[in-house]
């Protein structure tokens, strides 16, 4: 509901209120779009990837796009979709790219208390898989397209539209586009609409616009032990799954070191005193002295923040045994790292590898890791992006931000293009339920997003 993103506000002064430029046509448009959006099961093994791409493409193409500007890129079972919005080179400047991905995490009905593939809406909410990772900044990206070619918009310079088909698991899509299909996509820099956003606190007031410059490497490792076996009567004193029990126990009880940047504790000093109470306090206090332990502790305590403050790893899967009445030959558990910048693949192993202090562990990492560089804080973005969150929230604090996960945006990074999060959504942390169950978004944030998005694009390419 309203009450849970602007102060003393109504449903009909916020989509009456001249700062939200986004008429109800183009809020409508986008809630048609997102809804069908939800129904592609685009989770990794369904092969619904270039269907969706297709759909989206369809969307564009009937809204005035050129079809030879419009590219569906296979990768196997899934596709990349790069649309280009000419602009007339006034500016002499290379594109920008506007960044987002179609593919969702898996989620099955049975756990959900509605139809994950069906857009619900309740009591204010949006619900379904994807409905804010991230079918939401691409909708937000195809409806502002659309609305600025339907008012015959001519940007200073392109604007293209690279959407991934598999962020959530290998990102091959992504390394294609920021590499292989440069010729389409190459840019001075990169907007990425799953990042960023804006925090909402409990008491419905809206506290800050967090702008994402900077985030973790992503690395999983598999941790196997294996053993001769027997059968399950005459038990030894070795049985492979006690011994990943124990190692795992012990990856649980590590901590790793506290890690900082400019970034982070910029984040910190700024968030502190708007978000209050014990834990704005420890925001301070850790902006202050990093070194500040019941700082650390207080803000490891919290999901949303334990991810700034270093590196984090944690089991994820877990696999062992053959047959019931058998002592186990083999045992194996996934763990998942967030590797705070600078602290590199290697170490974290190494760290890890200490912790569990057993040979017979054997740490094999799974794919490749991608490092990337922190984003400089250009002017001009800054400038855009505040402008367009001061549209709505006069005077809201812009706080450049580190991702504690993972995006498509490190790939660009990588690639030489720097990138930044200007996700719209604005709502609490309580309702965070991203890659989890019932995933929701509030309505109220729609004509929000809309508008703060066409002003940003628009304010860049004038």
């Amino acid at each position: 509901m309203i009450s849970t993103l602007l102060k003393a506000a109504s449903v009909a002064a916020l989509l009456s209120s001249s700062a939200f430029a986004a008429d109800t046509d183009w809020n409508e448009r986008f809630k048609e779009i997102l809804g069908k959006s939800i129904t592609f099961h685009t989770a990794e093994g369904h092969g619904q990837v270039p269907a969706y791409a297709a759909y989206l493409a369809d969307q564009l193409k009937a809204g005035g796009f050129a079809a030879e500007d419009i590219h569906i890129l296979p990768h196997g079972e899934t596709a990349a979709l790069v649309v280009r919005y000419r602009g007339d080179g006034s500016a002499g400047k290379k594109p920008i790219l506007l960044a987002a991905h179609m593919d969702v995490v898996e989620a099955k009905r049975e756990d959900w208390e509605r139809d994950p593939f069906t857009m619900v809406e309740e009591n204010g909410y949006l619900f379904g898989r994807g409905i804010v990772d991230n079918k939401f900044g691409v909708t937000s990206l195809v409806t502002t397209f659309l609305r600025l070619k339907a008012e015959g918009y001519v940007p200073n310079r392109d604007l293209v539209i690279a959407f991934s088909g598999d962020e959530e698991s290998s990102m091959v899509t992504t390394k294609a586009i920021a590499n292989e299909h440069r010729d389409l996509t190459d840019a001075e820099f990169v907007l990425n609409a799953d990042a960023g956003g804006g925090t909402i606190g409990e008491d419905g007031k809206v506290l800050s616009y967090s702008l994402q410059a900077a985030e973790k490497t992503y690395a999983t490792f598999h941790l196997t032990v294996t053993d001769p076996g027997g059968h399950s009567s005459r038990p030894t004193g070795s049985n492979a799954i006690y011994r990943l029990a124990k190692a795992l126990t012990a990856i649980e009880n590590y901590s790793f070191p506290v890690n900082t940047n400019d970034i982070t504790l910029g984040f910190f000093k700024a968030q502190g005193p708007l978000t209050g109470g014990e834990l704005g306090a420890a925001m301070t206090a850790f902006a202050k002295n990093p070194k500040d332990k019941k700082a650390v502790a207080t803000l490891r305590k919290q999901a949303s923040y334990v991810g700034v403050t270093g590196t984090t790893c944690v089991a994820t899967m877990l696999e062992g045994g053959h047959a019931e009445n058998a002592l186990p030959q083999s045992a194996v558990a996934t763990v998942n790292c967030r590797i705070f910048p600078g602290e590199g693949v290697a170490l974290t192993q190494e760290r890890l590898q200490k912790a569990v202090n057993d040979d017979h562990v054997v740490f094999t990492q799974r794919g490749e890791s991608t490092e990337s560089p922190a984003s400089p804080l250009r002017d001009d973005i800054m400038t855009a992006v505040t402008d367009a969150v001061h549209a709505n929230f006069p005077g809201l604090p812009i706080i450049p931000a580190m991702s504690p996960g993972a995006t498509d945006g490190m790939h660009y990074r990588a690639a030489g293009m720097p990138t930044y999060g200007i996700e719209s959504i604005y709502m609490k942390n309580s309702d965070g339920f991203s890659h989890g169950l019932n995933e929701r978004v509030p309505v109220a944030t729609i004509p929000v997003a809309l508008d703060q998005m066409y002003r940003v694009l628009t304010t860049l390419t004038k």
